[in-house]
């Protein structure tokens, strides 16, 4: 299966819609089995300079496009916090775990690196979702705290776990102190 990531375009708005409506999709996103399709055509359509949203897509014989994922980063807009975004990914639920998180993640990881120069990527999760939780770690996100009864999930309060990837926050001051000292 040949993964394909672009960038999120309005005209992909209702397979948005879609994916965010899916069981086994909505449930760990924040999402509603009432999305509404206007909502996700008017986020794709006010998208600024700080938001950064791709799509996954695979392609059929026919040359059709399907979207099966969806991530982004906001970058925060307060100058004082534009050193930071937030991280936002979902995968359709017959392709979870067949790597489209691993191929929106590296995406995301490259921009943030190599073209935005964030320092800081922050990212919610529900406690009891491990899979995501062992990609996140598997790219650098380490638990920050627990935030209590933070959503709601099939009737339930559930807990949220706060991640972040701090990028090079080791390594700098080691090697600033090393050049300091002139070792």
């Amino acid at each position: 299966m040949k993964i394909t990531i672009r960038p999120a375009r309005v005209e992909d708005a209702q397979s948005i819609n879609d994916l965010r409506r899916m069981p086994g999709v909505f449930e760990n996103i924040l999402g509603m089995p009432s999305e509404n399709l206007k909502r996700n055509e008017e986020f794709l359509q006010n998208m600024d300079a700080d938001s950064h949203q791709f799509v996954a897509i695979i392609t059929d014989e026919a040359g059709k496009e399907r979207i099966i994922g969806m991530a982004g980063l906001s970058v925060r807009p307060n100058p004082r916090l534009r050193h930071s975004a937030d991280l936002g990914i979902m995968v359709h639920k017959d392709y979870q775990g067949c790597g489209v998180g691993n191929k929106l993640m590296e995406t995301l990881i490259d921009l943030a690196d190599n073209w935005l120069m964030l320092i800081r990527i922050e990212l919610g999760v529900y406690t009891d979702n491990e899979h995501a939780i062992n990609m996140y770690k598997k790219f650098g996100f380490e638990a920050e705290g627990v935030n209590r009864k933070a959503a709601v999930r099939n009737g339930q309060y559930v807990d949220t776990l706060m991640m972040a990837r701090l990028k090079n926050s080791v390594n700098c001051k080691s090697a600033l102190l090393r050049d300091f000292d002139g070792k």
